[in-house]
């Protein structure tokens, strides 16, 4: 059953939201009096078709439908889910909550302020249990952590539904037990804007140099490890414990301003305004928004491969919509992958690199061999097949963004053989843009010797290649 999610503000933190709820299948209905939402939206979305699909290596689900409404109450009725998104003021925050509970009373209600705590929010409410707090990183449609702030008044039922629903999305719910102001990641990141601007003020360093600093240093590694473990790795083999003895002391030296806030004055306002421009000025919005979500691809996928942190996500959410192979009309071929091709299978022409080719072949090849029961269970117990042979003819130009198709027919399948057909299709117009012809033979795992694979097995693979007989 499709569900709907309703968006309250379609600003950059509302359109992320819509975005992320559309690419996941859900149907979004949107409420936002600014006569430019929908553009701005439609902006946002148009980003990130491009970009959350790379992430995963199979397709996401049918995208559900956006649609725009006159009231709250309308764009409310009949959803699982609201999203409020205005502007951070208390007193608009109680208005719109109190309208979203009127018109669609017990609807999980998650608020993206990254300031208020939810019992500020709940104050006056006519239901206070099924509000909380739910504050998301930019870009919503990439970022994975959402900080899930419940209060005393939060339901245990409603926080446990909203967990659930996130993660549904490939998020990651981090569960603030206590209410702060500014919750926990933002005020990491207050104190780092504070000391940036001490920095900028007494002409230490410029804005191009501060961000150089995170970008080429600590940045990547907090990327993949956070802050405590990063310094329990700098602790060496003595750990966190000498880490603290070493580098406590640091703390009562006067290295920081954090208890100081340089006034904001005119003349610091245009410092910095025109550091920027001379270090990012040159590149468009949109095109600093491509530019940082193929870098956070790029990241995050090579983060998959070794299965931490958003990487981690990402393969338990993929697990989750990973479909089966779908047979063509005819019967005759299995559609044994669909997906996007990642910004990181490109080469220095532009185009998908030769090798990724074999990836997404094998791939297929690993979705066929599901399919007729060697899956990953049957490998665990001690079969399974290797490729000893493949033929790739490449036929046009493959490109990052293109969402392409793998048609599998099965044109052997006698004994201890299995040699499949690959045909890689763009998705858009069926061109197809590569062919694999790969032959494999059936072995134990426990002699690296070929035997026959077990009946069922090739039962399924004999049936297969009848079906697919030309």
């Amino acid at each position: 059953m499709i569900k709907t999610a309703a968006i309250i503000g379609g600003g950059v933190i509302g359109g992320g939201w819509a975005a992320r709820f559309l690419l996941n299948g859900w149907d979004v209905r949107v409420f936002d009096p600014d006569p430019q939402a929908e553009r701005k939206i439609a902006e946002v979305l148009g980003n990130a078709r491009g970009a959350l699909p790379m992430l995963y290596d199979t397709a996401l689900p049918e995208e559900g439908t956006l649609s725009f409404h006159g009231s709250i109450a309308e764009a409310v009725e009949g959803a699982d889910w609201v999203q409020e998104s205005v502007s951070e003021r208390l007193d608009l925050k109680h208005k719109v909550l109190a309208e979203i509970q009127t018109a669609n009373a017990g609807v999980l209600i998650g608020s993206s302020t990254s300031g208020f705590k939810p019992s500020e929010l709940q104050e006056g409410a006519q239901d206070p249990s099924t509000i909380m707090v739910t504050h998301p990183f930019n870009p919503v449609y990439l970022l994975p952590l959402i900080e899930l702030v419940p209060s005393e008044a939060t339901a245990p039922e409603a926080i446990a539904r909203a967990s659930e629903m996130l993660t549904a999305l490939g998020l990651y719910p981090l569960h603030v037990r206590k209410e702060i102001d500014a919750h926990i990641a933002d005020r990491f990141l207050e104190a780092v804007w504070r000391e940036a601007l001490w920095l900028v003020k007494d002409g230490i360093a410029t804005t191009e140099e501060i961000d150089n600093a995170i970008r080429y240093g600590f940045g990547i590694r907090w990327a993949q490890m956070g802050l405590f473990e990063t310094y329990r790795v700098a602790g060496g083999e003595a750990g966190m414990r000498h880490f603290m003895a070493q580098f406590g002391p640091c703390l009562k030296w006067p290295w920081t301003k954090l208890m100081d806030v340089p006034e904001f004055t005119d003349e610091l306002v245009d410092l910095i305004a025109d550091q920027s421009d001379a270090q990012s000025g040159h590149l468009s919005i949109r095109e600093l928004e491509r530019k940082r979500d193929r870098n956070l691809i790029a990241m995050m996928r090579a983060l998959r491969q070794q299965g931490n942190a958003s990487g981690r996500l990402i393969n338990d959410h993929q697990r989750t919509i990973r479909p089966e192979p779908v047979p063509s009309e005819d019967g005759r071929a299995l559609r044994s992958q669909r997906r996007m091709v990642p910004v990181d299978w490109t080469d220095v022409n532009g185009h998908m690199n030769e090798g990724r080719y074999g990836q997404i072949f094998s791939d297929a090849a690993e979705e066929v061999m599901a399919h007729v029961g060697a899956d990953d269970a049957y490998v665990q117990a001690g079969n399974s097949y290797f490729t000893v042979e493949t033929t790739v003819k490449y036929l046009a130009e493959t490109h990052a963004g293109e969402m392409v198709e793998i048609w599998s027919r099965v044109t052997e399948g006698a004994g201890k053989k299995l040699r499949c057909l690959h045909e890689m299709r763009r998705a858009s117009d069926g061109e197809i843009l590569a062919t694999c012809d790969q032959f494999m033979l059936h072995v134990s795992l426990e002699t690296r010797r070929t035997c026959d694979p077990l009946p069922d097995v090739q039962t399924r693979v004999e049936a297969l290649a009848a079906a697919h007989k030309e």
